[in-house]
């Protein structure tokens, strides 16, 4: 469903995406993980057309994107949806006008039609008569429903997850990852998550792949990243302080004060 091959992306001279391969296959959800900076959030943004790759290829369905007129990118986004770390909610917005936002901006649907997938979609994320309430209204974990109840008002083919359980607490993490794995199981979309989170991770994922430096270091089921014996990967997954990563980090310091 999404084949990325030999991708690259810099900003101010530093590499973040470099020289990156990944597959996702249809209707898996993928969980990327690794420390902040490496680029998983930026990889999701290059998926969409946000930003743009420097060098390499992205294809979505079969179509390359990479190369892609606004107009025609467009029609690729109306089948991929983007739920922000954040929410991303219209503060002067309430629930429903958000929900119903990209129906009314990008699709030509009567009000009645708007309004039935907007409550359709809000009860899929376990919310109902919420539709008046503004975001300010809101817990961190019911914007962030409110947030995939706007993509999945869309009917998306791929779902993107920027951090869904970051800012929660665990008993709402916990219903977040029931929701993501309920949305692949009903209806059959495609998934990449982000997260630092190992036991959403653990809970959530057909495969993980890990990334490192800009690129993917490792790929593969629940059980074999859980039990990799790759030196990064076991530190990051047990959350040791020590490691080859810390000692790369070191280095790169020590480079920046010798060199100032």
């Amino acid at each position: 469903m999404i084949e990325i091959r030999n991708l690259y992306k810099a900003f101010n001279g530093k590499k973040i995406l470099n020289g990156l391969n990944l597959t996702v296959r249809r209707g898996e959800t993928k969980v990327i993980i690794g420390r902040s900076g490496v680029g998983k959030s930026v990889l999701l943004k290059n998926i969409v057309g946000l930003i743009r790759p420097d060098a390499g290829s992205i294809k979505v369905n079969g179509v390359e994107v990479t190369n892609l007129e606004e107009r025609e990118y467009n029609k690729i986004r109306m089948e991929i949806g983007l739920v922000f770390q954040g929410g991303a909610l219209f503060d002067s917005m309430n629930v429903g006008e958000n929900v119903a936002f990209v129906l009314n901006e990008f699709m030509d649907l009567d009000k009645k039609t708007v309004d039935d997938r907007v409550a359709d979609a809000l009860a899929l994320v376990g919310l109902k008569d919420v539709q008046d309430l503004m975001p300010s209204q809101l817990s961190g974990g019911m914007r962030k429903r409110v947030s995939l109840a706007r993509v999945l008002c869309m009917e998306p083919q791929i779902i993107l997850y920027d951090e869904p359980t970051s800012e929660v607490d665990p008993i709402t993490a916990a219903a977040l990852n029931n929701l993501i794995i309920e949305m692949r199981d009903k209806l059959k979309v495609t998934s990449i998550v982000v997260t630092h989170d190992m036991n959403m991770a653990y809970k959530v994922a057909d495969s993980i792949a890990m990334f490192y430096h800009g690129q993917v270091i490792a790929d593969g089921s629940v059980d074999e990243i859980r039990n990799s014996k790759h030196p990064v990967v076991y530190q990051f997954i047990h959350g040791e302080a020590h490691g080859p990563i810390t000692e790369d980090e070191s280095l790169v310091f020590g480079h920046i004060i010798q060199k100032k």
